[in-house]
């Protein structure tokens, strides 16, 4: 079940309602679509109905695929019983399919049964899938036998596709009308343990000293649908409301240059620091973790900023063809990211023992740059769209921090190419060395790499520099959601902690598409890669640690992550300093009278008369130092700004 309520869906409708157009709107943002044709061809004299298939052809993106089902009507249950995880299925239609169920050359044996074995292959069916039918029982009764039958037909598999999905949309006059929806998502349940987390995605993991292995779980990816519903907004938790309204066209959101989103609160950031320095803190006090706090404060709003609570993190996985990929293992990061979804691995125990969700996206994979484009420009804006909507499905699920990583082959050099064409940068300053699973440097697929970003400069040096041509010529598919990521958490006001170089890449080009992205990312840590120091300093990004781990894009980031919180927490509990209030607390005698009788001695610094402990009856408890009044924030909660 996907995190917006539904993974399948049955889009009912009549003749020219709409029905395949919407059904086609809500897979368009998807990064793998694969068509299934049901329809037969008919009849070669009938123009009209070839008209009507190559009208739907025509409106498929070149970037899809067609599989079609007319010769054996069992083999639509085969194809959704072998789809993967990653994929988005459209079926259009059931209509077509019972067209050929009932054709005597391809009936087969029992077509009820035939019916039956489609419905558990939706139930079962590890793709998103949305299948489109016609509704044809509002008509009158047909006044032959085959029309009877063909109603008879389509009517019972409609109501068994209907029982098998998770939503039902009719649409009638181009209006869909929601006969069936998951009012909440079902999420994978977490055994409880003392620190499992309580996380809006799917966690998978909830300690890392679980040591015991655990059970791969199939954690689909967000389905996104065109426009998503806006939920009602908590009167506390406003800083996640919408804030702006983009363009939309029929395919979704229209993300173009010069878009004008939010920016941090420009008060609060600098009110809090300044709140610092009257704490009641030794010495130099927080350091340059002081940017913690000011950098929370001005995306939540309010000086007083509260450790964030709910994390996801959004593990990126496309992998680039060609020289980029030099040097790496053929499916490594294929296995590093089914590892990621089974709750395995470096990043999900990481995850897991911050409390933050864990969510694993397949982006596009990206073509050999040095050859040709890595992405072709629908594909750049279906991912820059599927980015955003992954993004706005965080806020609507209460996220409060967004950790951005990435996986795939090739993505340091896709990084660089991306750094050279926006910066400026020669590829063999920004290319990190490439080192070995055994540990060793090898310098020859460095040399590969860095040809492959030279000759992919050279082939796109008369191209234009906007933001979309750099993701379809050098950035591909991960860079592309990334982008789309930062975009999509600017305008819910999220902010988003990166973590390695294809989230960098992702921040330079989105200052051509909305320059305010930069203001709401933090950068832990840039893990001794120097794509990562050049991108921060353009950026404006300051490390805050230097602890250089190599275990992945987000490790760096998750490792940081309960600093950081920790910094947050003690800044809003500690009161401020005695010497700012006229009192002084730390002195115990302070409300004692003063004796004016020479005889008095303290009995504390008296030797005491026997050797017996002496114990004092405990005080009750009462408000502590830490109380901080009306600007005290609870530790796990966001005051709205």
């Amino acid at each position: 079940m996907s995190v917006d309520g539904w993974n399948t869906v049955l889009v009912l409708g009549g003749i020219r309602s709409g029905k395949s157009e919407f059904a086609e709107s809500l897979v368009t943002d998807a990064p793998v679509v694969r068509y299934v044709a049901t329809a037969p061809e008919g009849d070669p004299e009938d123009t009209e109905w070839a008209t009507r298939l190559a009208a739907h052809r025509a409106r498929r993106p070149g970037s899809w695929t067609t599989e079609e089902t007319t010769e054996d009507p069992r083999r639509l249950a085969d194809v959704l019983e072998s789809a993967e995880p990653n994929e988005m299925l459209l079926v259009d239609d059931l209509g077509g399919w019972v067209t050929v169920l009932l054709d005597p050359d391809h009936q087969p044996a029992d077509d009820v049964a035939t019916i039956a074995e489609l419905a558990e292959a939706i139930r079962g069916c590890a793709a998103r899938v949305v299948l489109v039918s016609p509704e044809v029982g509002l008509s009158l009764v047909p006044t032959t036998p085959l029309g009877r039958a063909f109603t008879d037909a389509l009517g019972a598999a409609n109501r068994a596709v209907a029982d098998a999905c998770d939503a039902v949309v009719l649409v009638v006059a181009g209006q869909p009308v929601w006969l069936k929806s998951v009012a909440t998502a079902t999420e994978p349940s977490v055994p409880a343990t003392a620190t499992a987390p309580t996380a809006a995605a799917s966690p998978t993991v909830t300690s890392l000293a679980d040591a015991e292995p655990t059970p791969e779980v199939q954690l689909p990816d967000v389905l996104t649908h065109t426009p998503p519903a806006i939920p009602t907004q908590e009167p506390g938790n406003a800083w996640a409301a919408p804030t702006m309204a983009l363009p939309m066209v029929s395919t979704g959101l229209v993300i173009q240059p010069g878009m004008e989103l939010p920016m941090p609160d420009e008060y609060a950031g600098p009110q809090a620091v300044d709140r610092l320095t009257t704490l009641d803190v030794p010495g130099a006090g927080l350091g340059v973790l002081d940017r913690v706090v000011g950098f929370a404060a001005a995306t939540q709003g309010t000086s007083t900023p509260a450790p964030w609570g709910s994390v996801r993190v959004l593990l990126l996985h496309g992998d680039h063809a060609g020289g980029a990929a030099a040097g790496t293992v053929a499916g490594e990061s294929a296995r590093r990211a089914a590892q990621a979804r089974a709750g395995q691995g470096a990043l999900a125990r990481l995850a897991a023992e911050s409390g933050a969700s864990l969510q694993v996206v397949d982006t596009p994979a990206a073509a050999p740059i040095e050859d040709q484009p890595a992405l072709a420009p629908e594909q750049v804006e279906s991912a820059l769209r599927y980015g955003w909507r992954l993004a706005e499905q965080a806020a609507d699920a209460g996220v409060q921090l967004l950790v951005l990583g990435a996986c795939g082959a090739g993505t340091e050099a896709a990084a660089a190419a991306v750094l050279a064409a926006t910066a400026g940068a020669e590829p063999p300053a920004v290319l990190g060395r490439v080192i070995t699973d055994s540990g060793e440097i090898d310098d020859a697929a460095w040399m590969i790499r860095c040809a492959a970003v030279r000759d992919a400069l050279h082939r796109t040096r008369r191209s234009s520099r906007g933001a979309k041509d750099i993701l379809a010529e050098l950035g591909g598919g991960d860079v592309a959601v990334a982008t789309g990521v930062l975009l999509g958490a600017t305008a819910r006001r999220v902010p988003v902690l990166l973590d390695g170089p294809v989230g960098l890449a992702a921040g330079m080009v989105s200052r051509d598409l909305a320059g305010q992205a930069r203001h709401w990312c933090l950068l832990a840590d840039h893990g001794g890669h120097p794509a990562v120091r050049l991108a921060a300093d353009v950026l404006g990004l300051t490390p805050l640690l230097d602890l250089r781990m190599d275990l992945g894009e987000g490790a760096n980031a998750l490792v940081a992550l309960p600093l950081l919180r920790s910094v947050l927490a003690l800044s809003a509990a500690l009161p401020v300093h005695p010497s700012l209030t006229g009192t002084d607390d730390t002195d115990p005698a302070a409300d004692e009278p003063e004796s004016t009788d020479p005889s008095y001695a303290d009995p504390d610094l008296t030797e005491p008369d026997s050797t017996e402990p002496d114990f004092a009856e405990p005080e009750p408890a009462g408000p502590g130092p830490a109380s901080t009044g009306a600007d005290e924030q609870p530790a796990t909660g966001w005051r709205a700004g």
